[in-house]
């Protein structure tokens, strides 16, 4: 059985919604290193709808002069988590529109292979509910927006969770791990 490692990039006051606010900190090797070690084992991405409608025109057009990470964007299988997409691979080489969210379907792939996720915050929740989730990376910048989506928006389930991990990279910014609680 794979594994699913989320990646998400957040502030101190939870936003995940198009972190724009990274750009202040900087691309910094640590933390190239740090994605590049969560990537790296993943034998497929898998995406909501609206990440990979973000992420499909700002990776497809980029090489690995441009970015060295773009080949992994590029080359790997992304599995598109959609009700409405159907076409994916049209959109961004490499894509299948798998339909709306569905455990199940997602245990098959799963079972295929470790997977990698960014950003996705509506997949996420579903995901952290049926504990499928089984590394959360949490890179915290050090500024609070005030709005926009959260991780784990007010009114969201409880979600006990186990630190696995902390680091402080040299931007500021905080690398925490989660993974599930104990039963």
């Amino acid at each position: 059985m794979g594994a699913i490692r989320v990646h998400e990039f957040t502030t101190v006051d939870g936003v995940v919604d198009a972190p724009m606010w990274t750009m202040d900190y900087g691309f910094p090797d640590d933390l190239a290193a740090s994605i590049g070690a969560l990537t790296a084992p993943a034998q497929g991405i898998l995406l909501g709808r609206t990440t990979f409608e973000m992420f499909a025109p700002a990776w497809s057009g980029r090489t690995a002069e441009d970015d060295p990470g773009a080949p992994f964007f590029n080359d790997t299988t992304k599995y598109v988590v959609s009700a409405t997409l159907t076409d994916a691979g049209s959109v961004w080489r490499n894509s299948t529109a798998v339909g709306g969210y569905d455990a199940d379907r997602v245990r098959e792939l799963k079972a295929q292979g470790d997977l990698y996720v960014s950003g996705s915050a509506t997949l996420v929740r579903a995901l952290l509910a049926d504990g499928l989730v089984d590394e959360l990376h949490l890179y915290v910048y050090p500024v609070a927006v005030g709005t926009g989506i959260r991780l784990f928006p007010d009114g969201a389930p409880r979600t006990p969770l186990s630190l696995l991990g902390a680091e402080s990279l040299s931007n500021g910014v905080v690398h925490l791990t989660y993974g599930p609680a104990p039963a």
